[in-house]
């Protein structure tokens, strides 16, 4: 399992973020608090809202791609 903490300023990079991780065959899940959501979910990562630092779990090893792929998104 991989960890990240991901950002989103603005809802289009929310969308931008799902049609990157929808390409890949991995499941994700997203937390912010007490809530999970899918993280290929538009909706589920609209809940935990805009500007605050999500959780993202990656559930396969070789993600290496997709962890470049997303990496605007990653706080540092």
């Amino acid at each position: 399992m991989n960890e990240m903490k991901i950002t989103f300023k603005k809802p289009e990079e929310i969308l931008d973020f799902v049609n990157k991780v929808e390409k890949y065959d991995c499941a994700m899940d997203m937390n912010r608090g007490i809530y999970v959501v899918d993280g290929k979910s538009i909706l589920g990562i609209m809940n935990l809202g805009l500007n605050n630092i999500i959780n993202l779990k990656i559930y396969d090893e070789d993600c290496e791609e997709l962890k470049k792929e997303i990496a605007q998104y990653a706080v540092a």
